[in-house]
């Protein structure tokens, strides 16, 4: 078999696989939380009539329809490599596979598409309540997107439902226990919290950003009092989804729980520690330099002192994960989630006292904290797919048996003009999002202008519409 640069056609397969889907992940990921935003934003201007709101929704559809398109392109490249690279996987998980990948396409895809022209265009078209269930619609399309795409891969972490027949294919036998496999409730609440977290701390460093320049925008205000409320809330919502997640794992995965733990040895009468930090080394099976924290591993994972625990020592090797580097995705992971609920706190603490907007090292904080989900999300996403090897279909199809018959240099080509093409194009992508996020927003209201209005109880939207009655009357 041949190899490029040390490498098999099967590594740089996986390689291939893993940069499509990390750059692709990072798009609908803030575009699930943000629709929801989005909707969030037209139901208050339709609600309170404030001038504000709907010039947020304006400012920040944009950028949703810039993320979307990428999330789209990049999409569609990642299902071709289904063929392309795994088509032995394809073959024997299709009849599983594809028909939910269908349902994905004809009920999420489509009510996004449908429906995105008139969020984006048709507010004058079609009245300000259809816009408003337009919008919705589409964030409700986003949510079901990701239904449908974490109950495959669920699927394939947890597999239920099916039979293998004489041709090696894997057919259905129970559509219900596909879909709602044992981990995918888990995984499901865990990615959409995820998602709104990572639109948060967007949001959240934008209105940052603004902030630091002029502390009376009162778009760069509403953008950052949102994104911290959604901290509080949701930030320690998500360490407890996490938790509870992680228990499933343990039950279904114990193997990967183990390399995320950095537990070589087993510990069958429970108390294992939880090493915080050191160097996992799969070939002398043990953690250098590692810092413990006595039993806090079994109590974390079983609640319990006493409940045994798996270690990688367990299982073979060829049936182990790679644990250097699981162990260190994990624990990226859940720095960041924990230091989003200390911002959370933080930001809850200066709205209590009146502060939210000028404490410059809170905004700073903010604004550095910008692309912490997506960091924290490509780190999850590592630590369950790397943390699933050396299965494609955990317990029932190898990775290595998954291939097309595709010799390395060709996959390395391929791989090769996937990194210059997405580079280039979602390089550019990206810094135009950036760009649109540098737009002051709002540029036309002021605190200063509307505050006496709202001291009045008149909103913004009330004095604009005053001022076109005069100016007609006056014609």
């Amino acid at each position: 078999m041949t190899e490029v640069l040390g490498l098999s056609a099967i590594d740089l397969a996986r390689i291939q696989f893993a940069f499509v889907v990390s750059f692709h992940i990072i798009f609908p990921a803030f575009t699930i939380g943000l629709a929801a935003w989005l909707a969030v934003l037209n139901g208050l201007w339709l609600l309170k009539r404030d001038e504000i709101y709907i010039r947020l929704f304006d400012y920040w559809k944009i950028i949703f329809a810039v993320v979307f398109g990428m999330g789209v392109v990049s999409g569609v490249v990642m299902s071709y490599q289904f063929g392309t690279n795994w088509a032995v996987f394809s073959d024997k998980a299709g009849p599983v596979i594809g028909p939910l990948l269908g349902y994905e396409v004809l009920s999420a895809f489509f009510l996004e598409a449908g429906f995105l022209g008139v969020m984006l265009f048709g507010r004058e078209k079609v009245g300000e309540k259809l816009h408003f269930v337009a919008t919705v619609i589409v964030a409700i399309g986003t949510l079901l997107s990701a239904f449908w795409i974490l109950s495959v891969n669920s699927w394939m972490q947890t597999p239920a439902g099916f039979e293998v027949a004489e041709n090696g294919q894997f057919v259905p036998v129970d559509w219900w226990a596909i879909i709602f496999n044992p981990s995918f409730p888990y995984r499901f609440v865990h990615m959409v919290l995820a998602a709104f977290l990572t639109t948060a701390f967007v949001v959240g460093a934008v209105g940052a950003w603004h902030l630091l320049r002029n502390r009376e925008s009162a778009g760069a205000r509403k953008m950052f009092s949102h994104a911290m409320w959604m901290a509080l809330l949701v930030a320690p919502l998500q360490i407890f989804a996490g938790d509870m997640h992680g228990l499933n794992t343990l039950k279904h995965q114990p193997i990967k729980v183990a390399a995320m733990e950095g537990h070589y040895e087993s510990h069958p009468n429970g108390g294992a520690p939880f090493i915080v930090i050191g160097i996992p080394d799969d070939d002398a099976e043990t953690v250098h330099y590692a810092l413990k924290i006595p039993y806090a591993s079994s109590l974390i994972l079983t609640h319990d002192l006493t409940s045994p625990l798996m270690g990688l020592k367990d299982v073979p090797k060829e049936d182990r994960p790679p644990a250097e580097i699981v162990f260190w995705a994990f624990r990226i992971m859940l720095a960041i989630g924990f230091l989003m609920a200390v911002v959370g706190i933080w930001a809850g603490i200066a709205r209590w006292r009146g502060k939210l907007y000028d404490n410059p090292k809170l905004l700073k904080l903010a604004l550095l904290m910008g692309p912490s989900g997506f960091i924290a999300i490509l780190a999850g996403w590592f630590v369950t797919e790397v943390g699933r090897q050396p299965w494609t279909v955990y317990g029932v199809l190898r990775t290595a048996e998954s291939t097309s018959a595709v010799d390395a240099p060709a996959v390395a080509l391929s791989l090769l003009a996937f990194i210059t093409v997405y580079v280039v194009v979602f390089g550019v992508g990206i810094w135009f999002v950036l760009k649109l996020m540098a737009r002051r927003p709002s540029e036309h209201i002021d605190i200063d202008d509307v505050g006496p209005l709202r001291a009045a109880g008149i909103t913004p939207a009330a004095e604009l519409v005053a001022e076109e009655a005069t100016a007609k009357g006056g014609h």
